[in-house]
């Protein structure tokens, strides 16, 4: 059983400048990933980034690849999401889960992944 939690949302200004964190068993092998979905008010959850835990590799929809990274420490066992330049249409439910793939780009789809974390709130105010 993998239990994730996440940290760090809040209220921000645009422009601003946040950063998530989401603490998790740390598995090994290598097809393990860790992704981040948010969803806003009224949508569906959308994909955001992941990274493949055992070599960092990294995959991110278009709308955020400038403005957010994924990464994580193995020794904290824990992922993050820096998340930079924020905008109102950042404002979002932002969850963290647990997942396995072998192609990247496959776990851009919320099927991948097993585990979940129970979001937290980011808010970005004009």
């Amino acid at each position: 059983q993998e239990q994730l939690q996440e940290s760090g949302g809040g209220l921000v200004q645009a422009g601003d400048s946040r950063r998530l964190s989401c603490s998790t068993s740390g598995r090994t092998d290598n097809s393990f990933a860790m992704g981040w979905f948010r969803q806003a008010p009224g949508k569906e959850r959308e994909f955001v980034a992941t990274i493949r835990w055992s070599s960092g590799h990294t995959y991110y929809t278009d709308s955020v690849k400038d403005r957010f990274t994924i990464s994580r420490d193995k020794s904290q066992s824990t992922a993050y999401l820096q998340m930079n330049g924020l905008k109102q249409e950042d404002t979002a439910v932002y969850y963290c889960a647990a997942g396995q793939g072998l192609i990247l780009s496959s776990l851009r789809n919320g099927a991948q992944y097993r585990y979940w974390g129970q979001g937290t709130q980011v808010t970005v105010s004009s």
